[in-house]
């Protein structure tokens, strides 16, 4: 067996793993089922990548962000390893040329997307495919008590059974120990392995502000803090209106959200990454596998909903190990929102139907039809026509997925698509005529195999390089050829889809589980209960409080979160608790005085300090402190 150092600095280039994934690596060599917390930023692809390479066979991957597995696949190709994925969208015939290339070949990673997993087509290549471990990507998915709850997730179990010896590790970053144990049980483990890395963060700063203004906080800090960063905010209006307040403001910015299209992201996230744009505002759409280390602030402009996703996000911050700072701006509303949010996020069973229903009416599928197939949806467009709130409607599309009745994804990648038309005979004639297309012809038959047979996908961006030409002039030509009749070209497409996995049933006949619907709202009202503690606690250290959640109990105080820091200015030396028990001593007298009238007359000390004197001198019974807050000294 190949050393795993060797793999490391071979494909890698690093000389040393970073604090866990030996371990985790030795553990899946030995045949473990093993569990791996990692906190954002930790390097779990190397976990998996490295043993897979170790071994003989094909590591299966199961991951559920498309954009993710393509970047991966990517960089492992580079590196001169055969990757493959199969996702969301793909043709049949896409996925039956990726699978038997992963049967026939020395690939040695096949990313999947869950709801891949039981279709026949898959089954049929699955015992073929030589698996030599399978990697479970964003793990806390398969648990319906976790954040992400994604019912595709749990197919994993059926495919143990069909390959019953075959290691598994299950990769998350945030995982409370509820969520662990359900992993677990979740995914068939027997005696698992179960590494968890500190969540500590001892360089970054997590500080919490209430505000009036956002925008004038958010500049303040990106005046003070140099370097590159994140706002992250919880509409898509949003990230435009801030994005274009800082750049009044002299900070170049760009906004970012999933209604963008695919080329429109890759570029704002390419300039962002080559510090071309010094600050991203974005959703939460923005920032998975993204591997940035410099990034010198995160900021919250809205609060998210749990703990589980504010430490993703604020995670992103100084990964080089450099200072960095986490800040969350609120207002004083945010408590009386946060609360109303179980209510919010679970509609109603009747909500749910109506959405269903007009779900039905939009797409025109007739009642009894409709399983297996992908149709196009705009939910703006459908919202508009169909009069509903775009709030509930998200939601209720979440209820419809969670029970099986149908996947959303608002990010399903159609590849561009070729299929040659004309005879060779006319083709022939057709270069003569037009000698500047002959190399965009050529480049296309020399490239894709079969492309006369069937539509087969192509890559833009592989022909920019073929052909030393930019990408418009490729599309633009691939135009002309597809209006000459030579080729039928079907661009790109990222448009968002629904999958129904059953019948459209009447709107009637459509049931929830409602002791298992009741089940998680109760979950997400103490995920979100725990994140507005998180915003009330003006006491416990930010970065112990956070560990604490994921059940590391014994994360100490960081010493340079808000509440670290106040503590400390609070902290009171003996010298300085003499003077001010004096000072008390001399204002307080036999009738009592209100807190406000004690310091008008302790100019010069901070009131946090103050109060730690006046209940020492309470719990002596120097002093007494009356039912309407009134203060005096004890009779002797």
């Amino acid at each position: 067996m190949p050393n795993i150092q060797y793999i490391l600095k071979e494909y890698w280039g690093h000389e040393h793993f970073r604090p866990l994934q030996e371990d985790i690596i030795n553990s899946i060599l030995a045949g473990k089922d093993t569990l791996a917390l990692l906190p954002t930023g930790g390097g779990k692809s190397i976990c998996f990548q490295v043993p897979a390479m170790a071994m003989d066979g094909l590591c299966l991957v199961v991951s559920p962000l498309i954009a993710l597995m393509k970047d991966q696949v990517e960089n492992l190709r580079r590196k001169g390893i055969t990757a493959y994925a199969i996702y969301s969208g793909m043709s049949r015939r896409d996925v039956i040329n990726a699978l038997k290339v992963a049967t026939e070949s020395n690939c040695k990673f096949l990313y999947v997307s869950p709801e891949r997993l039981e279709t026949n087509l898959f089954k049929e290549y699955l015992p073929a495919l030589d698996v030599n471990l399978i990697a479970v990507d964003e793990a806390h998915c398969i648990s319906q008590w976790g954040y992400d709850f994604r019912p595709p997730y749990l197919r994993i179990a059926a495919l143990r059974e069909e390959l019953p010896d075959v290691p598994v590790l299950a990769l998350t970053a945030s995982a409370t120990p509820m969520v662990q144990e359900d992993i677990c049980e979740k995914l068939a483990f027997v005696k698992p392995a179960i590494f968890r890395q500190s969540f500590e963060r001892p360089n970054l700063s997590y500080s919490l502000f209430e505000v009036d203004t956002r925008i004038t906080k958010i500049v303040d800090i990106l005046q003070k803090v140099p370097g590159s960063s994140i706002v992250y905010c919880k509409s898509r209006k949003r990230t435009q209106t801030i994005s274009e307040q800082l750049n009044t403001q002299g900070i170049q910015s760009d906004f970012y959200h999933a209604g963008l299209s695919a080329e429109e992201r890759n570029r704002k996230q390419e300039n962002w990454i080559k510090d071309k744009t010094r600050v991203i505002v974005c959703t939460n759409a923005f920032g998975m596998g993204i591997d940035k280390p410099n990034v010198r602030t995160v900021i919250h402009a809205d609060v998210p909903d749990c703990i589980e996703n504010y430490y993703q996000e604020a995670g992103r911050a100084g990964r080089d190990g450099e200072k960095a700072y986490a800040v969350l701006l609120h207002d004083y509303k945010v408590l009386d929102e946060l609360a109303a949010l179980p209510d919010f996020r679970f509609p109603s069973l009747e909500d749910i139907r109506t959405v269903y229903n007009a779900i039905g009416n939009y797409l025109q599928i007739p009642v009894m039809s409709g399983d297996g197939v992908y149709y196009n949806f705009d939910i703006t467009d459908f919202t508009s026509k169909f009069k509903l709130d775009a709030w509930i409607t998200t939601y209720a599309l979440k209820a419809l997925e969670q029970d099986g009745w149908l996947s959303f994804n608002e990010q399903v990648l159609l590849p561009s698509r070729v299929q040659f038309v004309t005879g060779k005979d006319w083709l022939y004639e057709f270069e003569k005529s037009a000698p500047v297309l002959e190399p965009l012809i050529h480049a296309l038959l020399r490239t894709y195999e079969g492309i006369f047979d069937m539509p087969v996908s192509i890559q833009e961006k592989s022909l920019v390089y073929i052909l030393a030409l930019d990408e418009p002039t490729i599309i633009r030509q691939l135009k002309i050829l597809d209006a000459n009749a030579i080729i039928e070209y079907t661009p790109q497409k990222d448009k968002p889809q629904i999958y129904f996995l059953r019948n459209r049933v009447k709107k009637e006949d459509l049931y929830i589980n409602q002791v298992e619907y009741g089940k998680r709202k109760k979950q997400f009202q103490d995920r979100v209960e725990a994140m507005m503690k998180f915003i009330t606690d003006k006491e416990q250290c930010r970065s112990q409080y956070i560990a604490a959640y994921f059940g590391d109990k014994a994360a100490r105080p960081c010493g340079i979160c808000d509440n670290c820091l106040n503590s400390q200015q609070q902290a009171l030396t003996p010298e300085e608790f003499n003077l001010i028990q004096q000072r008390i001593t001399s204002v307080i007298g036999q009738q009592p005085i209100t807190a406000d009238q004690l310091f008008q007359q302790l100019t010069g000390i901070k009131k946090e300090k103050a109060w730690k004197v006046i209940q020492f001198m309470q719990a002596e019974q120097v002093i007494a402190v009356d039912e309407k807050g009134g203060i005096s000294k004890v009779q002797p």
